[in-house]
């Protein structure tokens, strides 16, 4: 009682589509709440190279905190109360990596990533606003800027590039001990898009060659 609870994960929660800030609140009730996220590869930050994320709570004073706690001369973080945003911006953004890893794997190209990256953000906007994001949220650290991070390296743009390489899924993800989390977040997407009625063409695709066999 009285502590505050951070979430660094970036994901939906499986059957559910649940954020992780509805998943603890379930688990644990009212508490204080916040959520980490953006453009931070934890062994680049372990390794003192400079970087900045977004803590968000919907409680001002707790990201000042949360702040406060963490920030370093090499780590900048920035705060926000948009804890939806947030959390959709750390999840969205792992299909739309997948894509661009298809994309390296078929030799697209700086040109073809750069339109999947410039598209794919306003996909995430579009399905967070119609969630209750802000959708500025999306332009910042936690949505443009993570997502860059992860179409340029990344497990997730790993798995993308071997399917674009002709490999099947389940022998991709049997090659690899750690979880690629954007497989089950581009489930999870097309099925929250689908309750929302919102159009996600890019990660529909994804969803379709991962599942459906459709030719990369």
């Amino acid at each position: 009682e009285g502590k505050t609870v951070v979430s660094v994960a970036k994901g939906l929660e499986h059957g559910t589509q649940k954020r992780m800030s509805q998943v603890v609140s379930e688990e644990l009730g009212v508490i204080r709440f916040a959520a980490l996220s953006g453009p931070n590869i934890a062994s680049e930050i372990a390794t003192g190279h400079p970087a900045s994320s977004v803590v968000a709570s919907r409680q001002p004073a707790v990201a000042a905190e949360i702040q406060r706690l963490f920030m370093s001369d090499r780590l900048r973080l920035y705060t926000s109360t948009d804890v939806t945003g947030v959390e959709l911006g750390g999840a969205l953004k792992n299909p739309i990596a997948i894509a661009a890893g298809i994309g390296d794997g078929l030799g697209f190209g700086a040109n073809a990533k750069a339109a999947l990256i410039t598209r794919g953000v306003i996909e995430m906007a579009r399905l967070g606003v119609a969630l209750g994001a802000r959708e500025e949220t999306f332009w910042g650290l936690s949505g443009l800027g993570d997502l860059i991070t992860t179409c340029l390296g990344g497990r997730n743009r790993w798995l993308g590039e071997q399917i674009g390489k002709g490999k099947r899924l389940a022998a991709v993800l049997a090659s690899i001990p750690m979880v690629i989390e954007g497989v089950e977040t581009t489930k999870a997407a097309v099925a929250l898009a689908h309750r929302a009625r919102v159009e996600l063409p890019i990660i529909e695709q994804v969803h379709a060659v991962l599942f459906r066999g459709k030719d990369p």
